[in-house]
């Protein structure tokens, strides 16, 4: 007869992959805490980094974190999610298109169907945001193109973005798989930081040497 265990939870916590907030089960851990002596202050404690594999109810995907424990601040502890790696978030982005871009990015790791729908309704957005005219998403991508908003070899990285999403609307055209994943973030990554993150830069280095200028001016 085996011995039932007792199942461990965390706190609630934010799931890498499917974005839901939900208390985590621990199905596997790992402990290197050892104790420490000090000799000049006769005293003694544990401390060292604890691993845990935590298991989403929502998605069935694991998360891999790393817990350095110390025995004198046990409410007051510091981890580090290392599994899945935290995308780098995307500067300069409207409202409207980033919340568009974060539900693309809750269900990657679920559906690539759905993924390459919600990411073809963030173009849509950057349509609507940079007043592109013209009846379809292609026509609007293309009056883009015209208008120097985004260069020509950019608008055909957009136009491959929208047939994979007319692939993942579409049943009868197919399904997309895992694989096609990085490629539809690296499509649409390339487009919004063109049209968003590269002005925004540009901004912040204007801003910058403008107060250094200021600096100058003023310590002169």
């Amino acid at each position: 007869m085996t011995e039932n265990k007792q199942k461990r939870f965390t706190p609630a916590m934010k799931c890498g992959h499917c974005g839901n907030k939900t208390p985590m089960e621990i199905v596997a851990s790992f402990s290197q805490i050892q104790e420490k002596y000090d000799e000049s202050i006769k005293m003694s404690w544990e401390e060292g980094p604890v691993w845990e594999l935590l298991l989403c109810p929502a998605c069935s995907d694991v998360t891999l974190q790393r817990t350095e424990y110390h025995e004198a601040f046990v409410d007051d502890l510091l981890s580090e999610i290392l599994y899945p790696i935290k995308t780098k978030p995307i500067i300069g982005l409207p409202k409207e298109v980033n919340m568009s871009y974060e539900a693309a990015l809750r269900v990657s790791n679920i559906d690539p169907n759905a993924f390459a729908v919600l990411l073809g309704r963030v173009l849509d957005k950057v349509c609507l945001d940079r007043k592109a005219q013209g009846e379809s998403l292609s026509e609007k991508l293309q009056y883009l193109a015209k208008q120097g908003e985004i260069p020509s070899r950019l608008a055909e990285i957009a136009h491959q973005l929208r047939q994979l999403r007319n692939i993942g609307a579409h049943a009868d055209l197919g399904d997309l798989t895992e694989k096609e994943i990085p490629i539809l973030s690296a499509l649409c990554n390339a487009i919004l930081e063109y049209v968003y993150t590269a002005p925004a830069l540009i901004d912040q280095v204007k801003k910058h040497f403008e107060n250094l200028k200021n600096i100058k001016k003023d310590g002169i």
